[in-house]
């Protein structure tokens, strides 16, 4: 039997209504090129294995002890795919029309892309902002937390985080993009290997985009692919203070690995600290907070 055209990866914990939905789009609106699917399940004890394996027999289960977080679960999915292109996707995700076949048109024409992300929207029809990102450099995150970013939002010097200089309607390249959708060339997967599982969960998306530019692959918003991503839900809300902590340490794994060599000491310990109190402020603020997640609701 040949193998598939496209492995559609997914984790998912305690978000069986939404996983159902995810399915049935991607089942709805992948057409013209063979895949897969193939999910793994942290344990969730919400139903999930039984929805799935009643309404969706072709999804291959991999269900997991306990909560193992994202990247080693994900880099399971990953070593069970077998297509010529690999997708990491979120569970609370739709697919828009024929997205993936678009993706998979796009990387076919493009040899030397490695990696790409459809334009991700809110529930409302806007962009998520988060789906196009720079390597999230000192100058870049401080100009995002400050608040400078959304007053100058088209100017390079300020919007390099969100890449808000460039046309959300045109295709670009872009340094990194959401782990939510990642179309990657099974080739970036021989060239660099899995996600970095040091990286319990958060950031990996971050990390393995650095990584695969460093070996000389481009990354490329595709925006005539779409999808409608949830955000902050399954995992994030069952267990905010834990997720924040995470994302936070994450963030630091990240910085420590791929950008610290490239700044002085001072600037470093500096920005570790910041670091530090942007994770107090968001644990107090979060703690006072009604409804409890991981991020912004609207990125």
């Amino acid at each position: 039997m040949p193998s598939p055209d496209i492995s559609l990866c997914i984790v998912s914990y305690k978000a069986r209504d939404l996983l159902k939905d995810c399915l049935a789009s991607i089942y709805v609106q992948t057409l013209k090129h063979t895949f897969e699917v193939i999910l793994v399940d942290n344990h969730s004890e919400d139903g999930t294995f039984e929805m799935v394996e009643a309404t969706f027999p072709e999804v291959k289960i991999i269900q997991t002890d306990g909560n193992t977080g994202y990247t080693w679960p994900m880099n399971q999915a990953l070593k069970q795919a077998v297509g010529q292109y690999c997708v990491q996707l979120n569970p609370d995700t739709l697919v828009v029309e024929d997205a993936f076949d678009n993706l998979y048109d796009f990387m076919e024409c493009h040899a030397g892309v490695g990696i790409a992300t459809p334009k991700v929207l809110n529930q409302d029809g806007t962009l998520q902002k988060q789906c196009r990102r720079s390597a999230a450099r000192p100058w870049d995150v401080l100009t995002y937390f400050t608040g400078l970013a959304r007053l100058f939002p088209k100017d390079p010097r300020f919007g390099g985080y969100l890449q808000t200089f460039y046309d959300e309607n045109k295709i670009h390249p872009v340094e990194a993009v959401s782990g939510s959708c990642m179309f990657i060339r099974r080739k970036v997967i021989d060239d660099i290997g899995y996600l970095d599982e040091q990286f319990f969960a958060y950031q990996e998306d971050a990390d393995y985009c650095f990584r695969a530019r460093q070996a000389g692959w481009e990354i490329f918003f595709v925006p005539s692919a779409r999808i409608i991503h949830y955000g902050g839900q399954g995992g994030s809300r069952v267990q905010p203070y834990r997720s924040i902590v995470q994302w936070h340490l994450s963030y630091y794994r990240y910085y420590r690995k791929n950008l610290a060599r490239d700044y002085f000491f001072l600037i470093n310990g500096l920005f570790y600290g910041l670091m530090g109190v942007k994770l107090g402020i968001t644990l107090v603020a979060t703690f006072f907070r009604k409804e409890k997640f991981v991020g912004s609701r609207k990125p």
